[in-house]
């Protein structure tokens, strides 16, 4: 553990015993000081990927001030990342009921639906966002769009969303990667090769890429640079994880 992961764990813990110690009260003010300040103890927890540490501190702030969007947003964060997803749902979905305009519970909720496999409801919800003009990142509710409709196998209006959400973000790995993914689909190899090489060149860490990239270029007759890609998700994935596996797997396909 590093001098300042250390720093940060005895101010989590000095804040933990401070507001387990402290009485509730009948403020609203008060408490809602207080569950911000627990909900953003569970924050740290959830952005260090300990979700259950992080789950026990906004069930407290939860207590204290249980009408917060915020802590539902973070609620249906972490539950998604737990694979809880019909918990994720109700979440986000309270979020939303306590802050309509909230663009950014609405597309994760998208995913979520996505994850369910609830393509129809998936697509509602980000066409929702469309229109919103004060979202912040618009490109990614019309990349996730665009999944949603890969994943229903319309690849004309895949590739449009796709598009859509490069003309905004030209750099946006998650929509190159898409875009890639539906020329492949549609025996559009050379373009699915030039576009998923543009997506590993801006997210070089990002080994699903690899892994498409390494298929595009199987496709593509290129057996050399199709080999080099599934060794670099290899030596970016985990050891054990699936996405090692598929690699040496379609590896061994062409040796």
């Amino acid at each position: 553990m590093t001098t300042r992961q250390q720093v940060l764990t005895a101010i989590i813990i000095l804040l933990s015993v401070f507001f387990t110690t402290s009485c509730a009260t009948t403020n609203p003010q008060i408490n809602k000081e207080q569950g911000d300040s627990v909900r953003n103890i569970g924050e740290v927890f959830m952005n260090q990927g300990d979700y259950r540490k992080a789950l026990k501190e906004f069930q407290r702030a939860q207590t204290l001030y249980p009408e917060d969007h915020l802590l539902h947003y973070d609620f249906g964060i972490t539950y998604f990342k737990l694979n809880r997803l019909d918990l994720s749902v109700k979440h986000f979905e309270k979020a939303i009921h306590l802050k309509p305009d909230f663009a950014a519970a609405k597309n994760n909720l998208g995913l979520v639906y996505l994850k369910q496999k609830k393509l129809d409801k998936a697509i509602k919800t980000f066409k929702e966002l469309g229109g919103d003009l004060l979202y912040a990142t618009p490109y990614k509710p019309l990349s996730n769009l665009g999944d949603a409709y890969f994943q229903k196998k319309e690849y004309r209006l895949a590739e449009k969303n796709f598009k859509a959400a490069l003309d905004i973000e030209p750099e946006f790995s998650m929509a190159l990667r898409g875009l890639g993914r539906t020329y492949m689909a549609e025996g559009r190899i050379t373009e699915a090769v030039q576009t998923l090489e543009k997506a590993v060149q801006n997210a070089p860490r990002f080994a699903a890429l690899y892994l498409d990239l390494g298929k595009a270029y199987t496709l593509a007759r290129q057996y050399k640079k199709a080999l080099a890609a599934y060794k670099k998700v290899i030596e970016l994935a985990a050891p054990d994880s699936d996405l090692a596996k598929k690699a040496a797997e379609e590896a061994d396909r062409i040796r």
